[in-house]
């Protein structure tokens, strides 16, 4: 598996997921709560990305050191 290549992927991922907060953060229209509830999904959805890409490589490690045995 090519956990490089993954965590490449992602990164650009998080880079537009963060264009899309300062997008909505820098929206003066907005008010608190409106910005809270257009953000929170993308943070969770950030966070989501993190941990299967926290998943992913320790089932990389696992599955190395069952070969390794």
């Amino acid at each position: 598996m090519n956990i490089d290549f993954i965590d490449k992927k992602l990164q650009e991922i998080y880079k537009e997921l963060e264009k899309d907060i300062m997008k909505i953060l820098m929206d003066e229209s907005l008010d608190k709560k409106q910005t809270n509830l257009r953000v929170k999904p993308i943070s969770s959805a950030k966070k989501i990305l993190e941990n299967a890409l926290d998943s992913i490589k320790m089932v990389n490690k696992l599955s190395k050191e069952e070969i390794g045995k």
